[in-house]
């Protein structure tokens, strides 16, 4: 379970997040909506450890990691946490399998099995004959369905996804959602996306509506 106590943060003098506070279950899929400024990708990169609250708690099933120090933060955040971002963020002078093992052997897996273990997620995934492809070889929705090779290569029990499906054409978009939901029911790890996509909100668990730095409804989606 995650509980985000209370979060405050600011940037420029102007506080981007107004005493946040929300807890996410194990296997919950959960999407985050509001316009552009709400705080939405503020609280992702809090959740992910990828940003610092100026207050606050991020707990971790009894675990705060906003008061853990940076080196053991990372190992939690490399063991825990998969991230798939809008633009799939994949190193260009890597081939794509590099690429998915790179968080495993920052784990301190070896190369030859980081690399295996990759070649058999993007086969899963579809993209068993792509492996030694660069990025740049790749159409936009095989390289976002790496990235979501990469976020799960560690096993991590969280994805969060910012926007992950901005950059896709309508079918390539779909694809990605239907993935992410196989992926919860096959693995029943935990998922928070940001999005400003009504569709993928529609379907998730529960929807948690932002503006302005607080949010001003959690409840499930209509249907």
């Amino acid at each position: 379970m995650i509980e985000v106590k209370d979060i405050v943060k600011s940037f420029d003098g102007l506080r981007v997040l107004d005493g946040v506070s929300l807890t996410v279950a194990d296997g919950e899929f959960l999407s985050i909506v509001g316009p552009s400024g709400a705080g939405k990708t503020t609280l992702l990169q809090i959740i992910g450890s990828l940003d610092a609250p100026d207050s606050g708690a991020v707990i971790y099933d009894g675990t705060d990691i906003v008061r853990m120090k940076e080196q053991r933060l990372a190992r939690f955040r490399n063991l825990n946490m998969g991230f798939v971002f809008q633009f799939h963020q994949l190193l260009p002078e890597f081939t794509v399998t590099e690429n998915v093992a790179l968080p495993a052997m920052i784990a301190g897996e070896s190369r030859r099995k980081a690399m295996s273990r990759a070649g058999e997620l993007l086969g899963s995934l579809g993209l068993g004959d792509r492996l030694d492809h660069k990025p740049a070889q790749l159409s936009g929705g095989e390289r976002q369905r790496a990235a979501v090779a990469r976020a799960l290569i560690n096993d991590p029990r969280v994805i969060l996804a910012d926007e992950p499906s901005g950059s896709l054409d309508s079918h390539n978009r779909d694809e990605l959602y239907n993935l992410f939901f196989d992926l919860r029911a096959s693995t029943g790890k935990t998922f928070i996306i940001v999005t400003h996509d009504e569709s993928l909100a529609t379907n998730s668990d529960r929807v948690i509506h932002m503006k302005d730095g607080r949010i001003v409804t959690q409840a499930p989606p209509m249907i």
